[in-house]
């Protein structure tokens, strides 16, 4: 395939060619990085520094800091899910539904003033942890799973009710079990606005490790190479589960076409 086609609108290209764009994003970025790292005022710490990163962070026990903040994100993510389904799936009820509205309204509040409120009402700083992760996905995810409830067709719900189906067995056939999918998407979507919060929260509790904590300290001595090393590892931790839920959505959901 001709590189000219890679710049037309909508074009279709095959595997080799999506390969070599990638290859040559690579490059470019690579590139840049070591440009970017030269001189006396550099922009980025060098590739060397950012291995040597690597290396003292994983001798400083990086796997049980990585495991620090999955248990973390995996609590709260837990509690979140439970919460805003519950919240969600009782929104066509309509003396429940402003309950729903409200909490997806609740969502332009700044983190700082949720934090204020909970360090009244919680006393454990790991609690806290939890509970501002939980309260900042939950409003996000109750946003995503009202928008995915005002999208079903009418034509599905008129199609139930027309097999004798009540109002309750409406709701569990097509709002629920119908929609599971889209659940897990909508929760791959917002596990990753969790995990980027998580270097924020964990700084609560210095004590109970992370890789927040590791990025704090690494900044506070103004170690680039192992702030980077940092940020990389988020990244691959954050694309695996966004693989991972992927994988699972389409290994059980076979039929899902988005």
């Amino acid at each position: 395939m001709k590189p000219a086609t890679w710049f037309k609108p909508f074009e279709t290209i095959d595997r080799g060619s999506r390969i070599t764009i990638l290859t040559i994003w690579i490059v470019m970025v690579g590139g840049f990085w070591v440009l970017a790292s030269t001189g006396s005022k550099h922009l980025f710490p060098t590739p060397g520094q950012v291995c040597e990163g690597f290396i003292s962070l994983f001798n400083e026990g990086l796997v049980v800091h990585i495991a620090s903040s999955l248990a973390l994100c995996f609590k709260a993510t837990f509690f979140s899910l439970l919460i805003s389904l519950l919240i969600a799936y009782a929104s066509p009820l309509p003396f429940l539904k402003p309950l729903a509205v409200a909490m997806s309204r609740i969502r332009y509040l700044p983190l700082t003033g949720i934090t204020f409120y909970l360090a009244i009402l919680v006393s454990d700083a790991r609690t806290m942890q939890v509970s501002v992760l939980m309260i900042f996905m939950s409003l996000y995810f109750i946003t995503s799973l009202l928008a995915m409830l005002k999208d079903i067709p009418v034509e599905e719900i008129d199609h139930a009710r027309s097999l004798k189906c009540s109002r309750w067995e409406v709701l569990w056939e097509v709002v629920i079990k119908g929609r599971i999918d889209y659940v897990i998407d909508m929760l791959r979507q917002n596990l990753a606005i969790t995990w980027m919060m998580l270097v924020t929260v964990e700084s609560i509790l210095v004590a109970a490790g992370g890789l927040g904590v590791l990025i704090k300290n690494s900044d506070k001595f103004m170690n680039h190479g192992r702030i980077v090393a940092l940020q990389l590892v988020i990244l691959a931790v954050g694309l695996l589960l966004d693989a991972g839920l992927n994988a699972l959505r389409k290994g059980f959901f076979r039929y899902s076409t988005f």
